[in-house]
């Protein structure tokens, strides 16, 4: 097994450009407090901005599919450049921030918690909030999650004739998103905050990156107003902020036979305990039939597929993939070559198919493998087999050509046939390894468990013989790493 190569110096990446002052203000806050800590020259951290097409009124500031997007694509952008982690200074966004976790590999640092542990640190006494924060951040309910009922009371400003007064100071002709630090703003701001004042609140939480841009020209107040871009800037450089766990995600290396894939998938969902949609693994396939044929490499002069499979095992890797998997046989005789330059573990499908057979059939001598000649050829099975003590029982060259026909032949599996001819060619194979005195059969090729989907064949004499397929021995295993992972 391969782990993650490891970096210990700290990147972050910053959303910018949904708040530009303000995320900008942010970025400034964190200089400040990683050179305080004299952490600035042991990070990096990038600031990245573009226009942000979504509305900018106040009255439709809503979490949009624009918004979304933009941050979604930032997040991807952050990933490829090698970020280590999101600063997400936007509210709003935080309102569907459950949403970017499940769907980016990068741990984005969450600015509410930031808030929420700021308020239990520096005002442990502290049970009603005020909140300075648009409509629509208002109408989502998210400092209600923060900050519950059971140990807190959430209050924002009145309306005033009808006027809000944080939304008409930072969306309005003359508002803060236009530039204007100062002069009607700061008034607005201020006469909101008294109103909270009159409320009785403990502290003012800024819920608007602009307000917190100018929470230290508000005054004067009654009652603490929070600079919360400071706070989370702080929360930050502290590397308080943790990530939530990321979803487990199998890598499958897909169209090697493309209906093995197709297979394959069906016995990763048959294999997984789930109530729900939800309760699924992750799945990340990258189905690519143009890798060159694995069996023409090993047994003639077909092209090498050696890079093929380790282009599409980097596409997995950079995917964010905790495992690979290869529902391929044939293509594992090139694992080994590969296994080292990639930093996740590909499942061999052959090692822990042979260790199934040894834990079910604890007395078993010899397996009979029906597979193609690349795999035969190859030897990537007997040895296998012979580190579990296990003997390799294969057709006699008679019987292999059928075999191959089964598998590749004008009216074979690889052509979609599962019925005529391919069920003759494959059936004589095996009677072929029972007549050497198999009991137990390997279906070493992906695409057999298509003709043969039987735990075991009742035979003429009476007799019973065992069918092993790896393709969902493969699946187990790689359910069993997602299970593991999750607890």
């Amino acid at each position: 097994m391969t782990t993650p190569r490891n970096n210990t110096r700290r990147s972050y990446g910053i959303v910018g450009g949904l708040g530009p002052l303000a995320s900008a203000d942010v970025f400034f806050k964190l200089m400040q407090a990683m050179a305080a800590r004299g952490s600035i020259a042991d990070a990096d951290v990038v600031f990245e901005q573009h226009p942000f097409r979504g509305s900018g009124s106040a009255s439709v500031a809503a979490a949009t599919t624009e918004r979304k997007l933009y941050v979604f694509d930032m997040i991807r952008d952050f990933e490829k450049r090698g970020v280590g982690a999101v600063v997400l200074p936007c509210f709003l966004s935080h309102t569907f921030l459950d949403e970017l976790r499940a769907n980016t590999a990068l741990p984005i640092v969450d600015m509410m918690e930031a808030l929420k542990h700021h308020v239990r640190q520096a005002h442990p006494r502290a049970r009603r909030i005020g909140v300075l924060t648009s409509d629509a951040t208002r109408s989502s309910g998210l400092f209600e999650r923060y900050f519950p009922e059971a140990s807190f009371e959430v209050r924002y400003p009145r309306a005033v004739q009808g006027r809000d007064l944080v939304t008409e100071a930072v969306y309005g002709e003359d508002g803060i998103k236009r530039g204007n630090l100062g002069g009607r703003p700061l008034q607005l701001l201020a006469e909101a905050a008294r109103d909270l004042a009159a409320q009785e609140v403990d502290l003012i939480l800024p819920g608007l990156t602009e307000v917190a841009l100018v929470a230290h020209a508000v005054t004067p107040l009654a009652v603490p107003l929070v600079d919360t871009n400071r706070v989370y800037a702080q929360y930050v450089a502290d590397s308080q902020g943790e990530a939530a766990a990321k979803p487990f995600k199998i890598g499958v290396v897909g169209g090697v036979g493309p209906a093995a894939t197709v297979d394959f998938m069906q016995k990763i969902v048959r294999n997984t305990p789930a109530a729900r949609d939800q309760d699924h693994i992750k799945v990340h396939v990258e189905q690519n039939p143009q890798i060159p044929d694995r069996t023409d490499n090993l047994v003639g002069h077909g092209q090498d597929p050696t890079i093929a499979l380790y282009a599409t095992c980097k596409k997995l890797e950079d995917g964010g993939a905790d495992l690979i998997a290869i529902p391929c046989n044939t293509a594992h005789a090139y694992v080994e070559r590969i296994q080292s330059s990639l930093s996740i573990p590909i499942v061999n499908m052959l090692t822990v198919t042979v260790q199934s057979i040894r834990e079910r059939y604890p007395e078993l001598k010899q397996v009979g493998l029906l597979a193609t000649s690349g795999t035969l050829g190859s030897g990537v099975y007997q040895r296998a087999l012979e580190e579990q003590g296990l003997q390799q029982l294969a057709p006699s060259p008679a019987a292999q050509e059928r075999v191959m026909e089964a598998i590749y032949g004008r009216e074979g599996v690889k052509a979609g046939h599962t019925q005529g001819r391919c069920q003759d060619d494959i059936r004589a194979g095996l009677d072929d390894l029972v007549r050497q005195g198999a009991e137990v059969v390997i279906l070493g090729c992906t695409e057999l468990p298509l003709l043969l989907p039987f735990a075991e064949l009742a035979l003429e004499d009476g007799k019973r013989i065992a069918l092993v397929d790896p393709t969902d021995t493969l699946a187990r295993r790689c359910v069993e790493f997602a299970g593991a992972a999750g607890q």
